[in-house]
């Protein structure tokens, strides 16, 4: 059996890094992969998901391309290629950082899959063939998570697709079906109906994205369907039957048939198999393990990064759960996840950033506040490019400070992030109503709306 300082379950974008570290401070660690070096980010996340939401913004583009004087054809998607240069962009991701976690001092990067055997001792299933044993001081779960597959009649007896394995299509579907209406949904919906598909989302809340404020979530919904996705909101689906290659969803307010089915109703954690019980480490209902605001699990020396402890699942969370936890046990820090920023951005074309408190929450807090909204069409800049859907709306206390913003909008994550370094360095709306930015950019509309 070999004794590691520390082992990492795992090489998420929270999980890699921390490895590095530990590695860099001499500490003996190994990191163990059952699938693919990089996590759900690189392999089947943002970096795949991202290359298809340009490729399918590309077509939409060429698709308008008269709109701006230019005459062209009507574009034809060639899927296999779509998929092959995703392919080669995951690959420039991921086997640099498997060759550098191969080749870094002090660290072993362990190919197989592992459960836990007692309190900090793991069994790995090799995958070359075999089975190691391990112990670590110091043990990271950093496992991720995988899509949810609801309870649905037939569900397990028809085909469909996840979010990864909807990338591997190499035809375009006449007609795909998404269960769900979430983020990871609308990417898809969209992406697939620029692509050239009929695309029918059936989401089973008659609140469409309930975490935003119902303006946002409105403006939103009528993007989409004026990009010719058709919603069925407040549907549950009750059955899944496969005749003759299609698809029938039968719903709560009829049947729905096509070529693919896409389920993407959540996610649930990769915790089945870690055998959490032989450490003590505690999950919730859902199976998300339990962890403090420093990272630590219920069981002494083993610790939870990144999606596989619920809350935020987005990558730069996983990674800031690593500096959390080099800080505190690296650098001698004590650092915590309390009350830290989450921006995230749905990547919908125009893109939706979200920084702080949305209205709803505001109200809920008992907060005083005043509300700054403006219309993309009110934007120079996007007038200029013709890309003027959208809103913009921020929420400013009664010190002036900017308590959160939702950016829907052209390149809305940029305008976004901008909007929260404003946040974070205290500037009050009243500094960024009069700061001097640059003319025409899309920045400069940070003027007009705290004016």
């Amino acid at each position: 059996m070999s004794n590691y300082d520390a082992i990492i379950i795992g090489t998420g974008q929270g999980g890699v890094p921390l490895a590095y570290a530990l590695a860099k401070a001499r500490k003996r660690t190994a990191i163990v992969e059952r699938d693919a070096v990089g996590g759900s980010c690189v392999n089947f996340g943002c970096t795949p998901t991202k290359t298809l939401v340009h490729i399918a913004k590309v077509a939409q583009t060429v698709r308008r391309a008269a709109e701006y004087g230019v005459e062209t054809e009507s574009p034809k998607m060639d899927m296999s290629k779509v998929r092959e240069l995703k392919r080669k962009i995951v690959a420039e991701f991921r086997d640099p950082t498997a060759k550098h976690l191969q080749e870094t001092e002090h660290l072993d990067l362990i190919c197989g899959e592992a459960s836990f055997s007692g309190s900090r001792s793991l069994e790995i299933k090799l995958k070359e063939g075999g089975v190691t044993s391990v112990t670590g001081d110091l043990i990271f779960i950093d496992t991720g998570t995988r899509a949810f597959i609801p309870p649905i009649e037939g569900l397990d007896k028809v085909r469909y697709l996840d979010n990864a394995s909807v990338m591997d299509l190499d035809y375009l579907p006449e007609h795909l079906t998404i269960l769900g209406g979430g983020y990871i949904g609308l990417e898809f919906a969209q992406m697939y109906a620029r692509f050239g598909s009929e695309v029918t989302v059936v989401e089973q809340s008659d609140r469409f994205l309930p975490r935003e404020d119902p303006d946002i979530a409105d403006a939103v919904l009528a993007i989409l369907r004026e990009d010719g996705i058709d919603f069925r909101l407040g549907t549950k689906a009750l059955a899944a039957s496969e005749t003759g290659g299609n698809i029938r969803i039968e719903t709560s307010h009829g049947d729905v048939v096509a070529n693919e089915l896409l389920v993407a109703v959540g996610r649930t954690p990769n915790t089945d198999d870690l055998n959490l019980a032989a450490a003590g480490v505690e999950t919730d209902e859902k199976g998300f393990v339990k962890a403090d605001d420093r990272l630590r699990t219920t069981a002494e020396g083993v610790y939870a990064i990144g999606d596989v402890k619920g809350g935020p699942a987005f990558t730069h969370i996983s990674y800031d759960d690593f500096r959390v936890l080099k800080a505190n046990l690296l650098d001698g820090g004590d650092r915590s996840i309390e009350g830290r920023m989450v921006p995230n951005v749905t990547f919908i074309d125009p893109q939706l950033g979200r920084i702080g408190l949305s209205e709803d929450e505001a109200q809920a807090k008992g907060l005083k506040f005043r509300v700054a909204r403006m219309q993309m069409t009110d934007v120079a800049r996007a007038l200029e490019m013709n890309e003027s859907r959208g809103m913009i709306k921020a929420l400013i206390g009664g010190d002036g400070q900017i308590l959160g913003a939702a950016v829907l909008g052209v390149e809305g994550g940029e305008i976004m992030s901008l909007i929260q370094i404003a946040m974070m360095g205290k500037l009050t709306a009243q500094d960024l109503n009069d700061a001097i930015l640059a003319h025409p950019t899309l920045a400069e509309f940070l003027n007009n709306l705290f004016a």
